[in-house]
């Protein structure tokens, strides 16, 4: 069984609510779930129906919702804070109380450790390898941020260590600053240009900050790079899987074609597509509770033309979904659009009972794809 599954897709798709759903689902089954969301809004606090998630994991209460459940299952729920989790790396690994101070004391650090472009990513995979260790958890779902790209969520943590690594900024600094101390002195004409200019736009304190910064960070690089390879190593294994969401429409659907190709190129492991939000064809067991002739005129054509209205959303998302099963090979785990936002535990349980064809509540049965039974697409 898999220990880790990466729930993504682009924004707006029902990403942080499909997670919450599988994870009650796995919870209820047996398994010890710890759902973690590293999305910066309060998406997953608001489907669980709590006010606020810790940075820590939380016990939440499956006994009202699933009374029958397999007790041996438990489910845990946390946010990342990408502050938190950058300090307590320094912490952790940095060349001793010096170095640490130094970092976590420097104004450039506290002003990107939470802001610089991809460090809520790579904390997010620091935090995914601490939890996937964790004996308490056999089964991390992760769901990721949404971003403009799917696949942001994958490079920007690389892009980020290059940056560390041998950013234009560091290598714009080091000539000029030795030991966290200003040279004023350089070697060329060029450099000293360069230095005004930097002085001009920048300022020196800034760029003294920035030095300090790299300088004291510099045993830390190593260590970075052998976890994010640990990490990378983790999601290409059979212990993980992608489960792609997206939405019935065709951007949202090419979106989700695009980064199951680049899955496969980097031999990272498919789990399902998940389309939310499908509008279902009203023809399929509409239920003719009452004779014409007991229905105005008016309603009558009112209610043939929402009828029709509907037939078509439902045909164009067939027509999608059909595109998507067609191109991959791959059957889709289709979700009906629900009346109603998910907004506690008992409404997650009736999703995930949807999602594992087994719905029969208020929000209904849900369709799969014959290609891929909803319960293995799920599950795994």
């Amino acid at each position: 069984e898999r220990r880790v599954l990466v729930v993504c897709g682009s924004g707006g798709v029902g990403k942080t609510t499909t997670a919450a759903a599988l994870a009650v689902q796995a919870a209820v089954r047996g398994r010890r779930v710890l759902v973690c969301t590293i999305d910066p809004s309060r998406r997953l606090a608001t489907s669980l129906g709590l006010d606020r998630l810790p940075d820590k994991p939380r016990l939440l209460d499956l006994d009202r919702v699933a009374p029958d459940r397999d007790r041996a299952g438990a489910l845990w729920a946390m946010t990342l804070d990408t502050k938190r989790t950058f300090d307590a790396l320094v912490v952790k690994h940095a060349e001793g109380a010096a170095a640490r101070r130094r970092i976590l004391e420097n104004r450039f650090y506290q002003q990107v450790s939470s802001a610089l472009a991809g460090s809520h990513e790579y904390m997010a995979m620091e935090k995914l390898l601490e939890l996937s260790a964790d004996e308490r958890f056999d089964l991390v779902i992760l769901d990721t941020p949404p971003t403009r790209h799917a696949l942001d969520f994958l490079e920007a943590p690389e892009r980020l260590m290059g940056f560390l690594d041998t950013g234009i900024l560091r290598w714009f600094v080091r000539p000029y600053f030795v030991a966290g101390r200003l040279t004023l002195k350089v070697a060329t004409r060029t450099g000293a240009l360069a230095l005004k200019l930097a002085d001009n736009v920048l300022g020196l304190q800034f760029l003294q900050d920035l030095s300090e910064f790299f300088l004291a960070f510099e045993g830390m690089y190593a260590g970075f790079k052998e976890r994010a390879g640990r990490v990378r190593a983790l999601l290409r294994s059979d212990e993980a899987g992608f489960v792609v969401v997206a939405g019935p429409g065709a951007l949202s659907l090419d979106e989700a074609l695009y980064f199951h190709r680049r899955l496969d190129e980097n031999g990272m492991p498919f789990v399902a597509f998940l389309v939310n939000r499908v509008h279902p064809d009203p023809a399929q067991g509409f239920p003719a509770t009452r004779s014409a002739a007991d229905v105005d005129d008016d309603l009558a054509e009112a209610l043939v033309e929402v009828f029709q209205d509907q037939r078509r959303l439902a045909k164009a998302d067939r027509r999608s979904i059909d595109r998507l099963e067609g191109l991959t090979s791959e059957g889709a785990i289709l979700v009906p659009e629900f009346d109603a936002d998910v907004h506690n535990l008992g409404e997650l349980k009736e999703t995930g009972d949807v999602m594992f064809g087994v719905g029969t509540g208020r929000r209904g049965r849900g369709r799969t794809s014959p290609r891929r039974p909803a319960a293995t697409g799920a599950r795994r």
